[in-house]
């Protein structure tokens, strides 16, 4: 069995084991609690799962961040934590100080990989041991030979490929549906204006089929009862030149 010193110095022992997709060991060492998109851990979750404090971890990230950035290790800023932390950071109960300009995640890779580089955790060393032991299994494993037709069970090591290729697949729909939530916000609101407008619509001609429905009532009674216009008066004829009486002139 190689010694643990191996994958805490050597990089290239390091990408041998990532290589096989070995994901699953973690839950096996200890329960791993996931942000609500189920991918991600922020810095202050993966200084719980380690058991050390959060100094750390960043210190480990400081130092290693090209390795652990090719194993899943990103940092969000601007709308894209904006949008992240309102459907995420929040559900997930943690306090985070107000208006800080990054967040860093983990993925399930990135944690393997933190468990071998980090020297002072007992988790830590507890993950490494279970990958050499499974590394030893598997090269003193003899093949049993199986019948054509059968079909080889699925084995720890094809599970976590599987998982694996998952959760790559879930990594990359993140991204597209935080550039889809601005768009939907403003399409959102301009159904708001529209329905708006369709309700003063709505009010505007309930007023004038009300206006028309008593037009038509009226109509309807001028047809039903009609009344003669009043005939003026003629008016008395006067002589020319003649001067109207006055009322005190007998």
């Amino acid at each position: 069995m190689p010694p643990e010193a191996v994958l805490l110095e050597s990089r290239a022992m390091r990408d041998s084991v990532m290589g096989l997709g070995r994901v699953g060991v973690l839950d096996k060492v200890k329960a791993l609690v996931l942000l609500p998109d189920g991918l991600h851990v922020t810095t202050r979750m993966v200084a719980d799962y380690f058991e050390v404090g959060d100094r750390a971890v960043n210190s480990l990230m400081r130092r290693h961040r090209a390795e652990l950035s090719e194993n899943g290790m990103h940092v969000l800023k601007g709308s894209d934590l904006r949008v992240f932390e309102s459907s995420n950071v929040k559900l997930s109960g943690e306090s985070y100080p107000q208006g800080r300009a990054h967040l860093t995640l983990y993925t399930r890779r990135t944690l393997l990989n933190i468990a071998m580089l980090l020297r002072d955790s007992e988790v830590a060393r507890a993950v490494r041991t279970y990958l050499l032991d499974v590394e030893e299994d598997a090269r003193t494993r003899v093949e049993v030979p199986r019948p054509r037709q059968a079909r080889p069970a699925p084995t720890l090591e094809s599970l976590d490929h599987r998982l694996t290729r998952v959760e790559s697949s879930l990594a990359g729909i993140g991204p597209a549906l935080r550039d889809l939530g601005p768009v939907i916000g403003r399409i959102s609101g301009r159904l708001d204006r529209l329905d708006r407008r369709l309700d003063a619509t709505n009010r505007v001609v309930c007023a004038m089929s009300e206006r028309l429905s008593d037009l038509a009532e009226d109509v309807r009674e001028l047809r039903s009862d009609p009344r003669p216009l009043p005939r003026p008066q003629p008016r008395p004829h006067r002589h020319p030149g003649s001067r109207p009486k006055r009322r005190d002139q007998g």
